[in-house]
């Protein structure tokens, strides 16, 4: 593997990695990531896939002791059962709607400036989101019953739209639905391990002519640093959400979508079409 493609995958496993969890959305990122370093031909996107497994295993890893338990207790315990069952029921909705959809949304949204229009239009939903008056239900993850986990999965669904961000709408939908913002961070987080694994595994399939030993290094590189930078930011962002809102990153989308569009709109920046 030659240092410019080294780099171009350290870069965007480091971008998966740190926008995976915060409400900017990892897919709009390494869209534009992509595109930048001149790494979105198809062998680009099967990194991605690869990449995002690297995001889900710090998921994983930091919750560790909570997953164990689940899958020991899965058939004896009464709380680790409902867990279960509630991922299940917010998994489905997405899943259903990405399998219908999917392509079609691929074909067409999958570009620059729709990404950056996105990034804009989910800031100002953000921003409503925070100025409302959050009537709280539910305080912790093991509090949800599997309407309050349907209700997150249904919002999951516009994170189909590539610069809405999974996380992001699974948060702010958790807060709408009246979840604790630690509540609806955290399931959130678990929600992103049957989402990504099952997303993965389904493009990895339908590219699986694309994959090649010898680019095993180069996924290597993107996989363990979106691992090793989701799991700061997760760490980063519990600690976070204990004294602040998300308005702050409202802003963030606001200022770089318009940067995206000023720039493809001047031609600064030749985007792709």
């Amino acid at each position: 593997m030659d240092s410019t493609l080294f780099l171009k995958a350290l870069i965007l496993g480091i971008v998966e990695g740190l926008t995976e969890f915060l409400p900017i959305s990892s897919t709009g990122h390494l869209i534009l990531a992509a595109d930048l370093l001149g790494f979105n031909d198809n062998k680009g996107k099967v990194f991605e896939i690869v990449i995002q497994t690297g995001a889900m295993l710090a998921i994983v890893w930091e919750y560790r002791q909570r997953f164990a338990r689940v899958l020991t207790g899965m058939f004896t315990d009464a709380a680790a059962q409902r867990f279960m069952v509630n991922l299940l029921v917010a998994f489905m909705p997405a899943a259903i709607m990405g399998l219908l959809f999917g392509s079609a949304i691929k074909a067409v949204l999958f570009k620059p400036v729709p990404v950056a229009i996105a990034f804009i239009v989910g800031a100002f939903v953000i921003l409503w989101a925070e100025k409302r008056q959050h009537r709280i239900r539910v305080t912790e993850v093991d509090d949800m019953n599997w309407r309050d986990a349907l209700l997150v999965g249904c919002a999951q669904c516009f994170a189909l739209i590539p610069g809405t961000s999974r996380s992001g709408a699974t948060i702010i939908g958790g807060l709408l639905f009246g979840l604790s913002r630690r509540a609806a961070t955290e399931f959130s987080f678990f929600l992103a391990v049957p989402t990504l694994v099952a997303a993965g595994a389904y493009d990895a399939w339908k590219n699986r002519a694309l994959l090649d030993v010898h680019d095993i290094g180069l996924f290597a590189v993107g996989l363990v640093a979106a691992f090793v930078s989701a799991f700061l930011c997760v760490r980063w962002l519990l600690r976070f959400i204990v004294a602040h809102d998300f308005t702050i990153f409202a802003w963030y989308r606001i200022v770089f979508g318009l940067i995206v569009l000023g720039t493809a709109y001047s031609g600064l920046v030749n985007w792709s079409a």
